[in-house]
């Protein structure tokens, strides 16, 4: 056939048939079949574009999200710890150990204060025209420097260990009021008999700084213990005027972190009160790893 497209004609149709019907060649079958291939074929692969498309528009922010979710997961918050006790408790001694251990900035607001006089500081300039008129520094002075210090990198990094502070409930509240929390507030207990017994006993090595003990920690040779002198508050008399100081103030402090509360035997070993102390440490920590996913993911959607 020259014509891809030929009728049939009428006159060699019975009543009964249908006229003009096309009838269609095979080539043209193909190409015909062949175009609407490949039309259906771009439709299609516009509609998968566009689900695609649609697919990552929604997917995106929650996998974005999931990604936030599973980093704030992984981030662990460091240990924010506070410890009190007596004079003569042991809270240097133990100190050190939590600090070897869990690699926190140890801060005693003693030796801040003192720090911060010898760099002439504002507050330290401050704190220096009290104590200089024979005042004790008020308490807004020492908690800005608690804070500031606080807020330095390598405290944000690996967390904290308040050594004595706060004494008072004023200054506690000061902290409350900055947002200065601890995840744990550790008491160190110790019988007044054992206290009086080792605050007695206290010797200072002028030339070292090292503090001795002439019955449980004695100086290495008798060089040594030629030169040690002892403090002049270090007497029965004044120790006992210092606990009730102490046992005043420490019970209103409690008050405010009661709920953070870690109370210590202090009356053993110093190894004996540091394993108690890493026990109540480790379990904080194991409760910041174990934080609830669902939390997480509520804090985030907010």
């Amino acid at each position: 056939m020259a014509a891809s497209l030929s009728y049939f004609s009428v006159s060699s149709l019975s009543a009964t048939e249908k006229p003009l019907i096309p009838s269609i060649s095979t080539s043209d079958n193909r190409r015909r079949t062949s175009c609407m291939c490949l039309s259906n074929s771009r439709s299609n692969k516009h509609k998968h574009h566009e689900r695609v498309s649609l697919s990552s528009r929604l997917k995106s922010p929650c996998i974005t999200r999931a990604t936030k979710i599973v980093a704030a997961s992984k981030k662990e918050e460091p240990l924010k710890v506070m410890i009190s006790g007596a004079p003569a408790s042991g809270k240097g001694t133990q100190c050190e150990l939590i600090k070897n251990k869990f690699g926190l900035v140890h801060i005693s607001a003693g030796d801040l204060l003192r720090a911060e006089i010898a760099t002439g500081s504002e507050n330290g300039k401050k704190a220096k025209e009290f104590m200089e008129k024979g005042m004790l520094v008020p308490d807004e002075i020492v908690v800005m420097m608690v804070k500031q210090r606080l807020m330095q990198p390598d405290v944000e990094q690996h967390g904290w260990l308040l050594d004595g502070y706060p004494r008072s409930f004023s200054q506690a509240m000061a902290l409350e009021n900055l947002e200065i929390r601890p995840d744990i507030f550790i008491l160190l207990e110790v019988s007044d008999e054992s206290l009086v017994e080792r605050v007695v006993g206290r010797r200072l090595d002028p030339v070292t700084g090292k503090i001795y003990h002439l019955k449980y920690s004695p100086p290495e040779n008798d060089e040594i213990a030629s030169r040690l002198t002892q403090r002049f508050d270090d007497t029965e008399e004044k120790v006992k005027l210092r606990l009730k100081t102490h046992y005043q103030n420490v019970e209103s402090v409690i008050s405010i972190y009661e709920s953070v509360l870690y109370k210590v035997n202090g009356n053993a070993s110093k190894e004996e009160v540091f394993a108690e102390i890493d026990k109540g440490l480790m379990s904080v920590l194991e409760n910041k790893r174990n934080l609830d996913p669902a939390s997480i993911t509520a804090g985030m959607a907010q």
